[in-house]
C-alpha cells in the first residue's frame, strides 16, 4: 500500500514539476522574442506585454499563412531537417502599443548548427523589412567563453542597424573571422568572436537559411512596407 501511495506522490509531483518547466520554457521564449525589439526588465509582466504588443502565425514557404496552426504546434528542430521549401514557418509581428493593427517589426525564428551541438534563437526587422531591430541567440553546446559568446548582448548587439538586403537582392548579415575589427561603415558585416570561427560560420549559415525561408514573406511585407 505504501508503496502505491509513494508512487502516487511521486507521479504527481512529476507532472506538476513538468508544467512549471514548460510554463518557464514558454515564459523564456516570450521574453526573447520581446527582448529582440525592446527592452525586458526584471519585473516587467512579460506575459501581459507579449498578449499586446505580439500576434503570432504560421506560414509556408510561399508565404501564405497555414490556417489552424499556431507557432506552438511547430517544432523548430524537427523542421530544421526538412528542406527549406518543406518547413513550416512561425512569424511574430510586433504591433504597436496604441494601434493593434499597426506592425512595427516582425520576429523571425532560426535554427542551425554551430561547432558542437544546435544552435537558435530570433532576429527581428524593422517595418522596412530590412533594418535588423534585434537578435537573441542561444546554443546547446558551444565552448564556453569562445562560441559560447554568442549569447551574449556584446555579441548579439552588433547586428542592430545592419540592413540584410543590397538593393533587391538578399545577402544577410556576415559575421567576419577574427575580433577587434570595425564594420560599422558595412552594412552587411558585424565582428567575429577570437577563437570561435566555425561557431561564427553556424551563426551565418543559420541566419541566412532562415532569413531564406522567409525570404517570399519578407517580400510580401516589403510591397506593403
Amino acid at each position: 500500500m505504501l508503496t502505491i501511495v509513494c508512487g502516487g506522490l511521486l507521479a504527481w509531483a512529476s507532472e506538476g514539476l513538468k508544467e512549471r518547466q514548460q510554463a518557464n520554457i514558454a515564459l523564456e521564449q516570450k521574453k526573447n522574442i520581446l527582448a529582440t525589439v525592446m527592452e525586458v526588465k526584471d519585473g516587467d509582466d512579460v506575459n501581459a506585454i507579449y498578449a499586446k504588443r505580439v500576434k503570432a502565425y504560421v506560414i509556408d514557404f510561399n508565404g501564405n499563412v497555414k490556417e489552424g496552426l499556431t507557432p506552438n504546434d511547430v517544432a523548430l528542430g524537427a523542421e530544421y531537417k526538412k528542406s527549406a521549401e518543406q518547413r513550416l514557418l512561425p512569424v511574430y509581428e510586433i504591433v504597436s502599443e496604441t494601434d493593434v493593427n499597426k506592425v512595427e517589426s516582425v520576429v523571425l525564428p532560426l535554427f542551425g548548427f554551430g561547432l558542437w551541438d544546435n544552435i537558435w534563437g530570433f532576429v527581428s526587422l524593422e517595418h522596412d523589412m530590412n533594418t535588423i531591430q534585434g537578435v537573441k541567440f542561444a546554443h546547446k553546446g558551444e565552448t564556453p567563453g569562445l562560441g559560447a559568446r554568442i549569447d551574449s548582448e556584446d555579441i548579439q548587439s552588433r547586428y542592430k542597424g545592419k540592413k540584410v538586403f543590397d538593393g533587391d537582392n538578399l545577402v544577410s548579415v556576415t559575421m567576419m573571422k577574427g575580433e577587434g575589427n570595425d564594420y560599422s561603415s558595412d552594412q552587411h558585416k558585424v565582428d567575429g568572436m577570437s577563437g570561435a570561427t566555425l561557431t561564427g560560420k553556424g551563426v551565418n549559415n543559420m541566419l541566412k537559411d532562415y532569413l531564406n525561408c522567409y525570404l517570399n514573406y519578407i517580400k510580401k511585407k516589403k510591397v506593403n512596407a
